[in-house]
């Protein structure tokens, strides 16, 4: 089903459409989101701006608030956000980027606190460089350039992120993952990657 996270009126649609196939939810994982280009502030356009923070922190507020009905119902539920590590570490040309994904990360630490008592599970899975559409989306289409942000390095794959996330979903009842932080073996700290010599 068709979903578009920055329009309330979608949100609610999707969640109409999935109330009438089930009462209740058992995981939500709110993983849309994305950077939008690699510009300083100084240079940075509002469309970049407002395309981050609708996915990375209204996206998933909207779909939060739409589905906890379907989660508070039944104890054991987990919610998943997908955040990153540059939600707790800055870098340049990553202010609104970084920005949205603290905001991910302290939504996660509300609703851990809001949520208390209803069974519901809530966390943060965050990745370091992972090689999805992600680097092609932040350069708006540009393959050469985002290929190169992988070049000589082994990144976390979106299987790697996936098998963690069902790993976080499949824990009794009572056991809350509060926040992963996962990044490829290659990846130090976001300014420290080390990267073999391409043959």
């Amino acid at each position: 089903h068709s979903l578009d996270v920055a329009s309330t009126a979608s949100v609610d649609a999707f969640v109409q459409w999935a109330r009438a196939r089930t009462t209740t939810l058992d995981v939500l994982i709110n993983n849309a989101g994305g950077a939008h280009g690699l510009d300083p502030v100084a240079t940075a356009k509002d469309e970049d701006w407002e395309a981050m923070f609708q996915s990375n922190v209204l996206g998933l507020l909207r779909m939060t608030r739409a589905c906890l009905p379907l989660l508070t119902a039944n104890p054991g539920t987990t919610i998943s956000n997908v955040g990153s590590v540059a939600g707790r570490v800055a870098y340049e040309g990553g202010a609104a980027y970084c920005a949205a994904k603290a905001a991910e990360l302290q939504i996660t630490r509300a609703l851990r606190l809001e949520l208390c008592g209803t069974g519901v599970r809530v966390g943060t899975i965050d990745p370091g460089m992972a090689e999805t559409e992600f680097s092609l989306v932040r350069f708006k289409g540009d393959a050469g350039k985002a290929k190169s942000v992988y070049a000589g390095v082994e990144p976390l794959t979106a299987e790697d992120v996936a098998e963690t996330m069902v790993w976080v979903a499949t824990r009794p009842p009572h056991v809350t993952i509060d926040e992963i932080l996962i990044k490829c073996t290659d990846q130090a700290a976001i300014h420290k990657v080390h990267r073999r010599a391409i043959k």
